[in-house]
């Protein structure tokens, strides 16, 4: 029982990495590098290419943080699938949590090894404000800690 409920949260992963990879590959193909298009007064899409980590860390650097990133990635995203397996079936957000964790690492990794950097395209924008660019794997992996923070705090109540 509990490895069929743990290849449902692994079918979920694959589905949201197929999801991130789809919005890059129609980002790719239909914006060219540094160009935008603008959505409203909050949002564009703009076809932005990562060398680096979140928020372009490390992207200054001579190409070795692409092996060291996707390295990291990997081995994280190794960690992830144990935690998984380790996880007591009835934790439901936890594995929840943990499988969108999963898929944002691996989305990110994809891009990685494929193309040497990671595609980034969802642009918030205020006034003179602007956030860094990411993309749908960045959202997951953010999505997914918060939800590890939150049903860890939720298992201590």
């Amino acid at each position: 029982m509990k490895i069929i409920r743990i290849n449902y949260y692994l079918l979920f992963t694959l589905l949201l990495i197929a999801l991130d990879q789809i919005t890059k590959l129609l980002i790719y193909g239909y914006i060219k590098p540094h160009d935008s298009i603008v959505i409203n007064d909050f949002l564009s899409l703009s076809h932005v290419h990562n060398y680096g980590a979140a928020f372009s860390f490390l992207a200054d650097q001579s190409g070795w943080q692409r092996y060291f990133l996707s390295g990291f990635s990997l081995v994280a995203s190794i960690a992830i699938i144990i935690w998984m397996r380790r996880t007591d079936a009835g934790r439901l957000l936890k594995l929840f949590a943990l499988s969108i964790l999963l898929a944002g690492a691996i989305g990110n990794l994809i891009d990685r090894f494929l193309l040497g950097f990671v595609i980034d395209f969802i642009d918030l924008h205020y006034q003179d404000f602007y956030w860094p660019v990411f993309n749908v794997a960045d959202v997951l992996i953010s999505l997914g800690v918060i939800l590890l923070i939150f049903s860890d705090i939720k298992k201590h109540e």
